[in-house]
């Protein structure tokens, strides 16, 4: 599910999940262990990119509607963890947005250092609420560390998916590049980093980032409580399963 690719000391994470690259449970677990074992293993920098046209398509709703309560709670226990990684690496992360990434496919890029898109026609934000789920506080903390309060509100509350252009000017995105070129920019922005001096890198990096790695410090049970209880939400359940199905119809009629 996971292709690592090494382009001298950075570490290339290229999600391998078709056709969306959807994050199942074992994908997560999967790439939460990828970004922790790196570092470990002698990378120093690390890229997370997707398939051309698809980095992300988020969660895989079809299958975790599948799941019972217990194993839902655990998807969301590790999806949390998964971001808390991201986060926390002590190494930085330039997300390769190489296509479509909604949903939790910019979930995972807010929690990078870094973030490049390809130009395209792509889908890029956090449309939540239009399928019945809240913005987790978490993940809305983070979207607002990008963007700012009246961006992050925006975004948010409407649930919208934005053009690469528009997510370059209000921040969302740092650089919009040609598709081809994606992968290439985000190993060059690590190996800029890696050019100066690593510990005055690591100690300035750890300041930069103190905020978000502090969304995790405190005791995130109740939050996480709260995440599942909207999931299991009767309006919830029947936007997804909706939805579900109206993606099955237009497979099925394709």
């Amino acid at each position: 599910m996971i292709q690592t690719i090494e382009h001298g000391p950075v570490r290339e994470l290229r999600l391998d999940r078709p056709p969306a690259n959807a994050l199942s449970p074992e994908l997560i677990v999967a790439l939460r262990q990828a970004v922790e074992v790196a570092p470990r293993e002698g990378a120093r920098a690390l890229v997370l990119s997707g398939a051309p046209r698809r980095f992300s398509g988020g969660l895989d709703v079809p299958l975790l509607l599948t799941l019972d309560r217990r194993a839902m709670d655990a998807v969301w226990r590790d999806f949390y963890g998964l971001l808390r990684a991201l986060a926390a690496s002590t190494v930085p992360i330039a997300a390769a947005i190489t296509g479509h990434a909604p949903a939790g496919g910019t979930v995972l890029a807010l929690f990078c250092d870094w973030r490049i898109v390809a130009a395209g026609d792509w889908a890029i934000g956090l449309n939540e609420v239009q399928v019945g789920l809240p913005l987790p506080p978490v993940i809305y903390r983070a979207l607002q560390r990008l963007v700012g309060p009246r961006q992050a509100g925006r975004l948010a509350l409407e649930g919208v998916l934005i053009s690469p252009v528009e997510a370059a000017s209000i921040g969302l995105v740092d650089e919009v590049v040609p598709p081809d070129q994606v992968v290439e920019s985000a190993v060059a922005w690590c190996q800029k980093l890696l050019a100066v001096p690593q510990g005055a890198l690591a100690l300035t990096r750890r300041e930069a980032r103190a905020e978000l790695v502090g969304f995790f410090g405190s005791d995130l049970s109740s939050e996480l409580q709260e995440v599942s209880a909207a999931w299991w939400a009767d309006e919830t359940q029947r936007v997804l399963r909706g939805l579900v199905e109206r993606l099955a119809q237009k497979k099925s009629s394709k």
